[in-house]
């Protein structure tokens, strides 16, 4: 006769306890958001219409050559990149609805590619609130470096780079002393206008004059008056491609003789469009070396890449910032995390081609290089002397 044994309360529970240790180890990890076993969700807010289009349009068009590249190699760690892209128009208000869009509804692991300072001072609080990444944006505002944002991190020089570059090479290149701010009225002008009067402070300058014009609009008259009162041997235009576009045409029509000087900002071909023959004389500084230049690894893998699209240096630095992501995802391993990201990137030193970059817990600036170039005959070549 067999006997029956009724299960104890202590084997209940080891039984269950063995169960539910089977189902958890047979479970993947939980992820951050965006992260499945087959797809990275990035996102990215930017100007795809609006004065300001040609800006992040060319900033995601480089990004995505580079991401379809390596899409169709299998991906990171067997995960493709998806690039959710919403537009803001260069506006902070839509900026920051776009930013709780992709974070909220679109759940994505990291943003990316954000066009402008006046709508990275909108989205920034948003990322660093939900501990979201927030790289690589087209700015150089001084905000987005100092004091150091555990989630922000660069990948071009500063402002404060490009316009010390600026008045250092008017100052020993040409003796220029007399030197006029013209600026987009903004977070954006205002980051322009720190970097030159630093520049100005160390060599015991100050500006001649200062005029403002209002963002996306081309209502340049009233600034340009007050900047050719002060008859100033150069401008420095802190703006988009077509404000200053504007500007330089009726500068010139008008018998204005000063230089106009431009962070790498403007947005190269769109102005060299929009301004024509008028744009001839302008210098602009660069992050990035030209897009023409195939000497350079890197830019010769953009071109061969970009499959016949426009070659211009806003693609170009998308198509570089989609490089230092994949290489941050890299290092970050198969069970990518957003805190792995940060960390991932706070230890990375590497060589993109001839473009070098790298990182640390205390500085989240990746390169500081900064070219200048003069516009001349609709082509923006690189100059060694203004």
């Amino acid at each position: 006769m067999q006997a029956h044994f009724a299960p104890t309360r202590r084997s209940l529970i080891r039984t269950a306890a063995a169960s539910v240790l089977a189902a958890s180890l047979a479970m993947p990890a939980i992820a951050d958001d965006g992260v499945t076993d087959k797809e990275i969700r990035i996102g990215m807010s930017n100007a795809l219409s609006g004065p300001a289009s040609g800006l992040g349009t060319q900033l995601k068009a480089g990004a995505e050559a580079y991401f379809a590249k390596v899409n169709a190699a299998g991906g990171v760690h067997g995960r493709k990149i998806s690039l959710v892209s919403v537009d803001d128009g260069y506006e902070p208000d839509r900026a920051a609805a776009a930013t709780r869009q992709l974070i909220d509804q679109e759940k994505v692991f990291s943003l990316f590619g954000y066009v402008g300072t006046p709508t990275s001072a909108a989205a920034v609080p948003l990322a660093s609130k939900a501990g979201l990444p927030y790289l690589f944006p087209f700015s150089g505002a001084e905000f987005l470096r100092n004091p150091v944002n555990k989630w922000v991190f660069n990948v071009r020089a500063s402002y404060f780079d490009e316009t010390e570059t600026m008045v250092e090479r008017l100052s020993s290149d040409l003796g220029i002393r007399k030197i006029a701010l013209f600026i987009q009225d903004d977070a954006f002008g205002e980051a322009g206008k720190a970097g030159t009067m630093r520049a100005l402070h160390k060599r015991n300058l100050k500006p001649v004059a200062e005029a403002r014009y209002k963002r996306n609009t081309m209502e340049v008259d009233e600034g340009l008056a007050a900047i050719k009162a002060a008859q100033p041997e150069a401008v420095i235009f802190v703006g988009t491609y077509n404000s200053l576009a504007a500007t330089v045409k009726k500068a010139k029509a008008q018998g204005v003789t000063a230089r106009f000087l431009t962070v790498s900002f403007v947005g190269t071909s769109n102005f060299i469009k929009e301004a024509g023959a008028d744009g001839d004389g302008v210098y602009i500084t660069q992050v990035m070396p030209s897009p023409n230049d195939d000497s350079v690894p890197l830019v010769k893998q953009y071109q061969q890449d970009m499959k016949g699209g426009n070659l211009d240096y806003t693609s170009l630095e998308g198509y570089a910032n989609a490089v230092v992501l994949v290489e941050a995802l890299k290092k970050t391993g198969a069970a990518p995390t957003r805190a792995g990201l940060v960390g991932a990137l706070e230890s990375l030193n590497v060589d993109i081609g001839g473009v070098k970059l790298g990182y640390s817990a205390a500085s989240h600036q990746g390169a500081r290089q900064v070219f200048v170039t003069k516009v001349q005959g609709g082509k923006a070549v690189p100059v060694a002397k203004l």
